[in-house]
């Protein structure tokens, strides 16, 4: 590991960015260009003494989960992705398909997306990231770890998940889960990711197993979900997955359905979530 090497290229990259790059307010008018150190340590999910640590090449060798989380906390590309890999004398992941990196401009266009519920996906269905309206809507993936971060995982496997979807609808979004994976899987004929899931999840939920055995196929587009929220009820929605150009991995976008009082609601909760925040800070 060139743990020098390592601490250059993070704090370069650091100072070339601004809070509205990685869809934080501006604040106020700060003494030296680019994040504050706390500010990527938030985004990555980590200390600030850690990443301290790091851009001052002492650090230890950081986990391949946590240069995962740095690269998509500073914008890299797929290259600097790499890179910061190579550094830490780690294997870069390698392929398009599967790969869980999310490159800056789809982080980019999440951030401007901060009066809407939106998330990145790969094509198994794995969360990647979520903007702050999506956690409001749906909760806070951020915390999941394993295959509890898989949204058919959780569907078969963790029957309460269901709870925030009526139950007249369950029926077909698992039927749109299987038929989308199998989608999925015939695109990725022998990848070892999508094999050993499917494999996972055929053991684990009698449901999921047979439904698979009916071999139904649907990629999945634009979709109606209802979505029951604590807070402001039935929530009438649209989402619309926007695809990349490999399809390894999906935005998700939720909108209100129109003729319905969705719009309003998803307002509501918006403000609802920010005097949650605001009520936080003042007990911290």
């Amino acid at each position: 590991m060139d743990r020098s090497e390592l601490a250059d290229f993070l704090r370069r990259r650091r100072e070339q960015l601004t809070p509205p790059d990685v869809g934080l307010p501006p604040g106020v008018r700060r003494r030296t260009p680019g994040l504050r150190r706390d500010e990527v340590a938030l985004l990555a999910g980590m200390s600030t003494d850690y990443y301290t640590r790091l851009e001052q090449s002492r650090g230890p060798r950081p986990s391949t989960q946590v240069l995962a989380s740095l690269a998509r906390a500073l914008r890299f590309s797929s290259d600097e992705r790499d890179h910061l890999y190579h550094l830490c004398d780690h294997a870069a992941p390698g392929g398009d398909l599967g790969d869980k990196h999310v490159g800056p401009g789809l982080l980019h266009v999440l951030a401007k997306l901060d009066d809407t519920a939106a998330a990145v996906v790969t094509d198994l269905g794995e969360v990647l990231v979520q903007n702050r309206m999506h956690m409001l809507l749906v909760g806070d993936h951020g915390n999941r770890r394993g295959m509890e971060r898989y949204y058919s995982w959780r569907w078969f496997t963790e029957p309460q998940s269901r709870s925030i979807f009526p139950e007249e609808d369950w029926d077909r979004l698992g039927r749109s889960h299987v038929a989308d994976l199998r989608a999925t899987a015939a695109r990725r004929s022998g990848d070892a990711d999508v094999t050993e899931y499917v494999s996972k999840l055929r053991a684990a939920s009698a449901e999921f197993e047979r439904l698979w055995n009916e071999h139904e196929v649907a990629v999945r587009v634009a979709d109606t979900k209802r979505i029951l929220h604590p807070q402001v009820g039935l929530i009438d929605t649209v989402c619309e997955p926007l695809l990349t150009p490999n399809s390894a991995q999906r935005l998700l976008v939720y909108l209100p359905r129109p003729g319905t009082d969705a719009a309003d609601k998803l307002d509501l909760l918006r403000v609802i979530g920010t005097q949650t925040l605001v009520s936080g800070d003042n007990h911290r």
